[in-house]
């Protein structure tokens, strides 16, 4: 079966669902709106790339919108395609919907649902609007399906709902194999690790801050930082304005294949996104076994209870999650441990990859009416 893809850049879980769904016997054609590239692996085998217009597009390029929407509308006529799957949902799926091309499945990443179409009436009417035209939602949480049917209607088996879950050959607890911390005099001390994006919805600058806040409490508390994003420069420069340079580290993007090892060398997981749907880096963290501080928004709300396997922190409070930062920091090792036993069982029993994707699978075939 021809299944046109089509996203706003290459990510991680991009090449994932590619990967999946050409081993499901689908002949996978992608096509990305932009050239963001998240991870530097190609592209899975089997899957055709489609060259257009738009890779030579820069962001407010004159009539930049409506030379993609000519584009996009011939290659729809020329693939033939019998599905597509597209998403985020106001930019990939609205385009899409513009084509006049079916049947195809909307597929939200959360915060294209959840933050981005709140930001304003224009990016509202696009979300509905290509709610309306898909014959299928996709999503990851029951936040984002409560949003999605806010702006359209769907028959209870044209809706599937799963976290995008991991890869359990990869993320399990364990030692690490990095001497990160013998490297940087770490062995002794509690390492926070956060792996989002320094992107605003991440708010990586309050956690920053929460750390900063309870830092002169616990000496032996130390924060890694893995990515970058467009606000690194602040970022480094509040790292250094704060006075925590000497107890923070940040390499950077790292490749994906070693964050299970980054993960296993850290004690606690954090994170301040204002936005979350099922956060996968939330489930990989807690795969090898790591309490989880996160904020109190949406998909967190599924995985994690206080007071049983981790905290929540209002979105947005650097005073919040700084109590959670410093509740955490002050929990007895024995309880840490439970907590990440509870975390590995969670995240077994409800995440699992390959069980959850045949889900959407059917969906797809299910949409096309093979």
């Amino acid at each position: 079966m021809r299944l046109l893809y089509l996203a706003q850049g290459y990510t991680t879980h991009d090449r994932r669902f590619l990967e999946a769904l050409s081993r499901d016997q689908f002949e996978v054609h992608y096509l990305r709106l932009s050239s963001l590239t998240l991870d530097r692996r190609p592209l899975p085998a089997g899957v055709v790339p489609i060259p257009w217009v738009g890779d030579r597009l820069a962001d407010g390029a004159v009539f930049g919108n409506v030379r993609r929407w000519l584009g996009l509308r011939r290659i729809v006529r020329d693939l033939g395609a019998s599905i597509a799957l597209a998403g985020p949902v106001p930019t990939a799926a609205f385009l899409l919907a513009l084509t006049g091309f079916g049947p195809f499945v909307a597929m939200s990443w959360g915060s294209d649902l959840l933050v981005d179409a709140r930001q304003s009436r224009v990016a509202d009417a696009k979300a509905g609007y290509a709610l309306r035209r898909a014959a299928g939602f996709f999503g990851d949480c029951r936040g984002v399906a409560d949003e999605a049917r806010r702006r359209a209607t769907f028959p209870e088996d044209r809706v599937v709902l799963f976290p995008w879950g991991i890869d359990h050959g990869q993320f399990f607890p364990g030692p690490s194999s990095l001497p990160l911390r013998r490297d940087l005099g770490w062995e002794d001390k509690r390492v926070v690790i956060c792996t989002r994006s320094w992107e605003p919805v991440y708010a990586v600058d309050v956690l920053v801050r929460a750390f900063a806040a309870v830092a002169p409490e616990f000496a032996d508390a130390r924060l890694l930082l893995l990515g970058d994003g467009s606000r690194a420069a602040e970022i480094h420069r509040l790292i250094q304005d704060l006075g925590v340079h000497d107890r923070v580290h940040a390499p950077g993007r790292i490749a994906y294949d070693l964050l299970p090892e980054y993960f296993r060398l850290a004690d606690i997981y954090a994170s301040a996104a204002l936005s979350d749907g099922s956060s996968v880096s939330l489930l990989e963290a807690m795969a090898c076994g790591l309490p989880a501080v996160v904020t109190g928004a949406f998909g967190n709300l599924e995985w994690v209870s206080p007071g049983e396997n981790g905290w929540l922190a209002q979105p947005g409070s650097v005073e919040s999650l700084a109590g959670c930062l410093r509740e955490a920091l002050a929990a007895p090792p024995d309880r840490l441990a439970g907590i990440g036993r509870a975390n590995i069982s969670v995240v077994r029993e409800r995440a699992d990859w390959d069980r959850n994707f045949q889900r959407l699978t059917g969906l797809l075939r299910r949409v096309a009416g093979a």
